[in-house]
């Protein structure tokens, strides 16, 4: 039986949707009233693309629709197998449970692709046990999928290296909205691809990934002292050298020892309304590293980071700066209403320096770089509205979001070294339900009634004492 979306999901939920967005980067407003977490309309919310940003795609609309009918990770039926389809396709689930990759990676080569993990029964679909999720193509949207890799029981500098979902080969036109990515020894996130193809920049920015959003996700518990043959390898999200239109909105970093996110050399992009907690050494940083560059000219990096909020927490060193620098090149950087606090709330340096060569941070008076009409709320009403609709299916959260959230609102947790100091993966009981057509509006994938959502199987990590 499906549970009305009415009712209250969580007492972690705490104030507000991140669809109820208010003042634009040059023209703050009074921000509009926030659907309350745990009701209809928040959860309808999360199902929403970004209303703006450099990626401008419809995915699969209009293409034919595939059923996921199998929690095997390949043959008829299977996910891979949807994702190796030609053509415009809608990618819906008529499963929910875990997808164990047999550390394998999914990769996508063909274009014109929506995923749409909101259509699956409760409890979603996660993919464990992987190498990770690469996209190598363009007109790609993912949702509503939780990725968590994990170290699967290698050894510590084993040279077991897993990705969360990255794209890759000059993919373009990608929209990564509402997915809960844990547990990687590499990184859990990366937009990516040949970064010196061609003769020029213009060249080299066209090659690599470009037009590429990350919205709304969870991007936590990096694995440190784990299996990368570095060792320490907690890395969040790595935004690689001369990509460009990088939007970063809206998600939440949480237990990364580094990257909430890291720009390389010649990166455009901007950050908006991130909820970073408990950086290890740094948070937002940029780094172009002179032996990767070789004699390549050096590029200046573009970053806008409006509206964002850091935190330090248990992992967060005191002399910790809310943007950080690294390496030989300069950054064109502009920051607006930014919250940098440690602990209990004393403000923590905007800006710091972890190089010694000439490179700079070189303030600019307006955003180098702003999609058109995108708009952000204060950063007083960040944490709140993050931790409301962020990760897959905020409606159907299950126990390590649930968990995980409630660690962020209360100060709580650290980074970790293997998935197994937070217990792993917990075993699933697939679940199965048709796919109705006429339940759905197939143009964007949004139920045409909320109690369509499925949340049936959801954490009750999180009840109200009296139920717990």
């Amino acid at each position: 039986m499906r549970n009305c979306l009415t009712s209250v999901i969580t007492a972690m939920l705490l104030a507000t949707s991140g669809a109820a967005l208010a003042d634009t980067v040059s023209a703050p407003s009074a921000a509009s009233q926030p659907a309350l977490p745990g009701t209809a309309q928040n959860a309808m919310a999360s199902l929403k693309l970004p209303s703006a940003g450099w990626a401008h795609t419809n995915g699969g609309k209009g293409g034919r629709i595939i059923r996921v009918t199998t929690l095997a990770v390949d043959g008829p039926g299977s996910l891979k197998a949807a994702l190796e389809a030609k053509g415009p396709r809608i990618v819906v689930f008529e499963v929910g449970g875990q997808i164990d990759l047999g550390e394998q990676t999914l990769d996508v080569k063909e274009p014109y692709l929506t995923i749409a993990g909101q259509t699956a029964p409760s409890p979603g679909v996660t993919l464990i046990r992987g190498k990770g999720f690469a996209i190598h193509t363009h007109d790609v949207i993912v949702q509503h999928i939780r990725i968590r890799t994990g170290d699967s029981g290698h050894a510590k500098a084993s040279g077991w290296s897993t990705d969360g979902i990255r794209t890759e080969d000059g993919a373009y036109d990608v929209i990564i909205d509402h997915c809960s990515l844990y547990w990687a020894t590499n990184k859990i996130a990366a937009v990516s691809g040949s970064r010196f193809k061609g003769a020029t920049p213009q060249d080299w920015r066209n090659s690599t990934s470009h037009r590429v959003t990350l919205s709304n996700d969870i991007v936590a518990e990096a694995l440190s002292r784990s299996s990368h043959w570095k060792i320490e390898h907690s890395k969040g999200a790595l935004i690689h050298d001369n990509t460009t239109g990088v939007l970063i909105y809206q998600n939440l970093f949480a237990h990364d020892y580094e990257r909430s996110p890291l720009f390389k050399g010649g990166v455009h992009g901007a950050i908006v309304n991130n909820l970073i907690y408990d950086p290890g050494q740094r948070a937002v940083h940029y780094n172009l590293i002179a032996e990767e560059w070789g004699d390549h000219p050096y590029q200046v990096g573009m970053m806008s980071a409006v509206g964002n909020v850091l935190r330090a927490g248990m992992s967060t060193p005191p002399d910790l700066a809310f943007l950080e620098i690294g390496g030989d090149g300069d950054l064109d950087y502009y920051g607006h209403d930014n919250i940098a606090v440690d602990k209990i709330g004393r403000p923590l340096p905007m800006t710091g320096s972890y190089t010694t060569t000439s490179a700079r941070i070189i303030p600019q008076d307006k955003p180098p770089v702003w999609p058109e009409g995108l708009q952000t709320l204060p950063a007083a009403d960040v944490q709140r509205a993050v931790l409301a609709n962020v990760g897959a299916r905020p409606w159907d959260r299950d126990y390590d979001d649930a968990r995980l959230v409630a660690d962020v609102a209360e100060g709580r947790g650290w980074i970790i070294d293997s998935e197994t100091d937070v217990h792993g993966n917990l075993p699933e009981k697939p679940t199965h339900r048709d796919f109705k057509p006429a339940e759905w509006n197939l143009d964007d994938m949004t139920p045409k009634s909320p109690v369509t959502l499925d949340n049936s199987d959801k954490s009750t990590t999180l009840m109200v004492p009296e139920q717990r």
